[in-house]
């Protein structure tokens, strides 16, 4: 991975982090990156490709506790393209989706919505014309029900994609 691409998947995970924070949800780093990396120096028959490794690999960035106190798991992904997604949340859906039972907020700065989140199940029934991928049920982060991310919130934080990834 390009070291670009590695410092604004860190950024968006900490944009996400203070957004979710504002609208008074407690967010807490969960995340597989140290873990696995520890675990993997001192326990050399772990494959990041088997089925211990791919769960590992799969633990969702962060638990959060919402004002209502319901706990979650959530994902955080940015990509330029939203549509870069798709293929690799159609392997990734085994664990995540159904293991993990996350959400799964993109941050993109293709266009607004800049903030999008993904509640299992993540792919509709229906398939896009001349795609072979379901469609992504992707909504504005401010239209879950469970995150009350708050609009005006959302519109701050706009300002910091504009600024950093535009």
């Amino acid at each position: 991975m390009e070291p670009e691409n590695v410092l604004k998947g860190q950024m968006a995970k900490s944009i996400v982090k203070e957004l979710l924070k504002r609208c008074k949800n407690r967010v807490y780093h969960f995340g597989n990156t140290a873990f696995f990396e520890q675990l993997t120096q001192s326990e050399k028959s772990i494959n990041r490709e088997g089925e211990i490794g791919k769960k590992i690999s799969s633990i969702p960035d962060f638990l959060v506790v919402t004002k209502k106190d319901k706990v979650l798991f959530l994902e955080v992904k940015f990509r330029t393209d939203p549509e870069a997604l798709e293929e690799e949340l159609l392997l990734e859906k085994e664990f995540l989706e159904r293991f993990w039972e996350a959400k799964i907020i993109l941050v993109t700065c293709k266009e607004k919505p800049y903030f999008r989140i993904l509640t299992p199940p993540y792919f509709s029934k229906e398939k896009r014309e001349g795609w072979p991928i379901p469609v992504l049920n992707w909504l504005p982060v401010e239209d879950d029900p469970e995150l009350k991310v708050n609009s005006k919130v959302v519109k701050e934080f706009e300002k910091l994609i504009e600024k950093y990834y535009l």
